[in-house]
């Protein structure tokens, strides 16, 4: 099954085997019956809410072994790389989860996150948002997800000076990367019980681009008849999720990669912020699951510092590697705590199986 938050949607028969599926974890337990999985503690709060997750993964006794790796960028041949130890951790062991990383604004760093997608060709963005109860916002019952195509589009980095003054940058959609994204979203609907796949679109405006990405949606379609189709401008999508985000409940919404970029923060917005919502790079070889939010360098080392967001990242990974027992037990245990509306104690406590969660300071602004 898919990486994803599990909610009450109703389970679907599955149009596509799962030796067929693109994204499968193909990592295997080691001969002390864990599986290694990479770990990037990121920068700022990165190390501290890392730890949080260690810990309680450990008291869960969840099957894993942690690899942690440095991915400070470097200089190859003029370009921007990620360290050879970091690549070959994630290859070999298929999956990570990754912390905040810092990129410099206005200086002409390369963005590592952007690095480590094209690194490893994480093609597709999963995001699911859904309420937590205990954490009240002004919308209820909100359970959508937005996967967002990961590798081209406005982000291609194709840009140029025309003349002095004039600046082109070139958005690239293509038959090949839009049609892996699609079938994603049509399978991980499958996987997580939604009815429906909706495109969503600027294609009245940029007709070629973003038709090209709207009738690939419309034939990959055909081969998931489970799963009902449609698609809506994205202006229009804007205006109806803050007004009323329920009529979305049922859906996966995929979108090139702007769109996407803008569309899931401002979905974030709906259920608390970034410190709330889990996210997933999916790619066919390797996956990396990563708390989105800010590295938040002023709070950083002060035990301030929310891991929840790190934490329902580390559920989507345990999903997407079919651990499903331990994720169940680490996810209940993260949504009962936060319903609780407390602070708890630092420490992590297991008692009679009850995994009982660090809540961290809830303060304002303060989700890290």
């Amino acid at each position: 099954m898919g990486p994803h938050i599990r909610t009450n949607s109703t389970s679907m028969s599955y149009s596509i085997p799962y030796e067929e599926k693109v994204a499968k974890f193909k990592g295997k337990k080691g001969s002390d019956g864990n599986y290694t999985v990479t770990l990037i503690e990121g920068d700022g709060i990165g190390p501290e809410i890392s730890q949080s997750v260690k810990d309680i993964f450990a008291a869960a006794k969840t099957p894993i072994k942690w690899e942690s790796v440095d991915v400070t960028p470097q200089l190859k041949d003029g370009r921007t790389v990620i360290p050879d130890k970091a690549i070959e951790s994630v290859k070999t062991n298929f999956v990570a989860l990754k912390g905040p990383l810092a990129t410099p604004i206005g200086k002409g760093h390369v963005s590592l996150n952007l690095t480590l997608r094209r690194t490893f060709n994480l093609f597709a963005n999963v995001r699911p948002c859904v309420s937590i109860a205990g954490y009240k916002t002004p919308y209820d019952n909100v359970d959508t997800v937005l996967i967002r195509e990961n590798t081209e589009g406005e982000y291609s980095g194709i840009e140029h000076v025309v003349i002095d003054g004039v600046v082109q940058s070139i958005k690239l959609i293509t038959r090949a990367a839009s049609e892996r994204v699609l079938r994603f979203a049509f399978q991980y609907a499958e996987d997580v019980g939604k009815r429906k796949v909706r495109v969503v679109h600027k294609a009245t405006i940029m007709k070629m681009s973003d038709g090209l990405f709207l009738n690939i949606a419309r034939e990959i379609s055909k081969d998931f008849p489970k799963v009902e189709f449609d698609a809506e401008l994205l202006d229009n999508a804007c205006l109806k999720i803050v007004t009323d985000p329920t009529p979305y409940n049922d859906k996966v919404l995929v979108m090139p990669n702007l769109y996407g970029d803008i569309l899931s923060d401002m979905c974030a917005g709906l259920i608390g912020g970034l410190g709330l919502t889990p996210s997933g790079n999916i790619g066919d070889e390797c996956s990396i699951f990563e708390a989105v939010h800010g590295s938040a360098p002023d709070i950083a080392g002060k035990g301030l510092a929310n891991p929840t967001a790190l934490l329902l990242s580390s559920i989507m990974m345990l999903q997407h590697m079919e651990l499903h027992e331990h994720a169940d037990k680490i996810q209940k245990a993260i949504f009962d705590t936060l319903a609780e509306g407390k602070v708890r104690p630092l420490p992590v406590i297991l008692r009679d199986d009850v995994l009982t969660l660090p809540v961290f300071d809830r303060r304002p602004g303060r989700q890290g």
